[in-house]
């Protein structure tokens, strides 16, 4: 019979990527993992990890028993908190996948806030601007960006009127000057990120019902959107960022927007999970708590910058 623990440690090792470090995070010795791992494929009568003096990974027939294992334990956990309903005292672990600049300036003190007030939940934070897949990464819930269009998922929405923004300090526009018109941004330096080798050198925008692209240019990219906020606080160029991740500072006066009569493209939030989950007290409760908070956000974007007008 397949013992659930043995399971664990085998998805667990899946995604860790060794014996060694899923050993670390259970608190058990290395051995004790590869034991589980053994008895495992015994029962299953395959071989789940091929292993070397320097590697370790999933077979063939490990990869296609993978998503099944996860699902199996998935399923039971989701099972659990049903059964305590959202009256209990929420607890187990919450893993959420989020992009890195929103995470770690905005959502990581609002986490904090949730996990004081559920002191039996575990949380565990992934912080990346690539973007998870919440059936095959070690993930429950996903804070993402953009319009949701796999029927396999469903978007809870957080900040579903939220816009980029164009934005610059005040040190870069004493300097250089604040555009006038979006064809003026061609003249200036901008700070560009860049996600799977590809550096983001169109910037959309909605003029006269349209999408319009404005090609720019810039000698500073990134892949980590945090590091492009922080080099336009510093002075650097101008960016284009989702008003969640810039209003801090806008507000602050470490930003300024730029062609304020001019919306930027919409970048909606939401809560991204399988369906199936949508109903779990945790995912429900942490979805109220970040709906309230960027919903107040939100609101504080300017007016002419929100689609609610255009000159």
């Amino acid at each position: 019979m397949i013992r659930l623990d043995d399971l664990s440690l085998f998805v667990r090792t899946a995604a860790l990527g060794s014996f060694s470090n899923a050993a670390r995070e259970a608190g058990l010795p290395p051995g004790q993992v590869s034991a589980a791992i053994q008895r495992l494929e015994r029962e299953l009568d395959i071989r789940l990890f091929a292993r070397s003096t320097r590697n370790l990974r999933l077979t063939a027939e490990g990869e296609q028993y993978l998503p099944y294992a996860s699902e199996v334990l998935a399923t039971l956990r989701e099972g659990e908190q049903r059964l305590r309903g959202d009256g209990a005292q929420l607890r187990g672990l919450l893993q959420i996948a989020m992009p890195s600049d929103l995470g770690r300036n905005v959502l990581l003190p609002w986490l904090g806030e949730f996990r004081r007030a559920h002191p039996q939940l575990i949380l565990r934070l992934f912080l990346s601007d690539q973007v998870a897949d919440v059936f095959r990464d070690p993930v429950d819930v996903a804070v993402r960006y953009g319009r949701n269009e796999d029927a396999s998922y469903v978007a809870l929405p957080l900040a579903p009127e939220n816009r980029r923004v164009l934005v610059a300090a005040p040190a870069y526009l004493a300097k250089r000057g604040r555009p006038r018109t979006l064809d003026e941004l061609a003249a200036h330096d901008c700070l560009l990120y860049m996600l799977g080798g590809r550096a983001y050198d169109k910037w959309a925008f909605p003029v006269e019902g349209r999408r319009r692209q404005i090609g720019v240019r810039g000698c500073m990219l990134s892949d980590d959107a945090d590091v492009v906020r922080r080099w336009a606080v510093d002075g650097a160029g101008i960016a284009y960022k989702s008003w969640l991740d810039v209003c801090a500072d806008v507000q602050a006066g470490r930003l300024e927007v730029l062609l304020a009569r001019q919306p930027g493209e919409a970048a909606p939030l939401s809560v991204v999970c399988p369906h199936r989950k949508q109903y779990l007290p945790a995912i429900r409760k942490l979805h109220a708590l970040l709906r309230e908070r960027c919903g107040e956000l939100a609101a504080r974007l300017p007016a002419p910058l929100n689609g609610s007008k255009h000159p």
